[in-house]
C-alpha cells in the first residue's frame, strides 16, 4: 500500500516542517493547492484568494521557486504531487508546472467543459507525460461515467473520502467505496488514490474495496509516532 501525506496549509514554514517530518519515511507528499475559488479556502502558494496569478503576489518562497533561486522544501530527498483544487488548472497548466511536481491531479468537477479537458489531457506534450504523472479527482456526488472516457488519458483516478473538498478534518463519506469497486470492476488495471478522512477507522475498508493508495493529513501529523503509523498503513491488505 503507497502512503502518501498530505499537507494543506497556508504557511510555507508549516509545509517546510511538515515535509521535515515524513522526509525519509515516505518518497512522495501530496501538497494541496486551493484558490480560494473552486474551494472556499486558499492554501500556499497564494497569499489571499489567488484570483491575481502575477508572481509578485504569491508567497516569498513560491515567487523564488518560480525564479530557479531555490526548489521545494527538500526537492532532494522527496517527491512531490499537487493536487490542484483551484479553477485554473488546466489554463495555467505551466504555471503549477514550473514547481516541479512529480505528480499533478485535477479535480474533474472544477472542469467546465468535460470535451474540452479531454482533449486538453490528449494534447499534453510528450515529455511532460513522461515526467509527470497526470490524475483526475472526483467526488462521491459525482456520476463516475463522467471520468470513463477520461481514464485512457490520465495515469490515476484520485475518489475524495469527503463531500466538501479544500478543508481537513471532515466526516467519511461511503460513497466513496462504492465507487471505489466501480472503478476497479470497469478499469481493473487502474491505480485509485483515496484522499479525505483516511484514518485508522476507514483505510481497512478502503483497502478492502481495492483502493491502491491512502492520501492522509491528520493521522499522520497528529500521531506520536509517524514512523510507525505510515508502517502500519502501508502493512494493511
Amino acid at each position: 500500500m503507497e502512503v502518501i501525506p498530505t499537507i494543506l496549509t497556508k504557511s510555507y514554514d508549516d509545509l517546510k516542517n511538515k515535509i521535515a517530518l515524513v522526509r525519509g519515511v515516505v518518497p512522495l507528499v501530496q501538497i494541496d493547492i486551493a484558490d480560494g475559488v473552486y474551494v472556499q479556502n486558499y492554501t500556499w502558494p497564494f497569499r489571499s484568494t489567488g484570483a491575481d496569478r502575477e508572481i509578485s503576489e504569491l508567497d516569498y518562497h513560491a515567487q523564488a521557486i518560480l525564479n530557479e533561486q531555490e526548489g521545494l522544501p527538500f526537492w532532494e530527498d522527496i517527491d512531490f504531487e499537487f493536487d490542484l483544487m483551484v479553477c485554473d488548472a488546466v489554463e495555467n497548466f505551466d504555471f503549477y508546472t514550473r514547481f516541479g511536481p512529480k505528480r499533478v491531479i485535477f479535480h474533474l468537477e472544477a472542469q467546465r467543459d468535460l470535451n474540452a479537458f479531454q482533449d486538453f489531457l490528449e494534447g499534453i506534450d510528450l515529455y511532460i507525460r513522461e515526467t509527470i504523472q497526470i490524475g483526475v479527482a472526483i467526488k462521491t456526488t459525482t456520476p463516475i461515467e463522467n471520468i470513463f472516457p477520461i481514464v485512457p488519458h490520465i495515469d490515476f483516478v484520485q475518489c475524495m473520502g469527503i463531500e466538501n473538498v479544500g478543508f481537513q478534518g471532515q466526516d467519511f463519506d461511503e460513497r466513496v467505496l462504492e465507487q471505489i469497486k466501480n472503478l476497479k470492476e470497469k478499469f481493473p488495471e487502474l491505480v485509485i488514490s483515496v484522499d479525505g478522512s483516511v484514518n485508522t477507522d476507514t483505510a481497512p475498508a478502503l483497502v478492502n474495496a481495492c483502493a491502491d493508495r491512502l492520501v492522509i493529513g491528520s493521522a499522520i501529523f497528529k500521531t506520536s509516532d509517524i514512523i510507525g503509523t505510515v508502517e502500519m498503513f502501508e502493512n494493511l491488505i
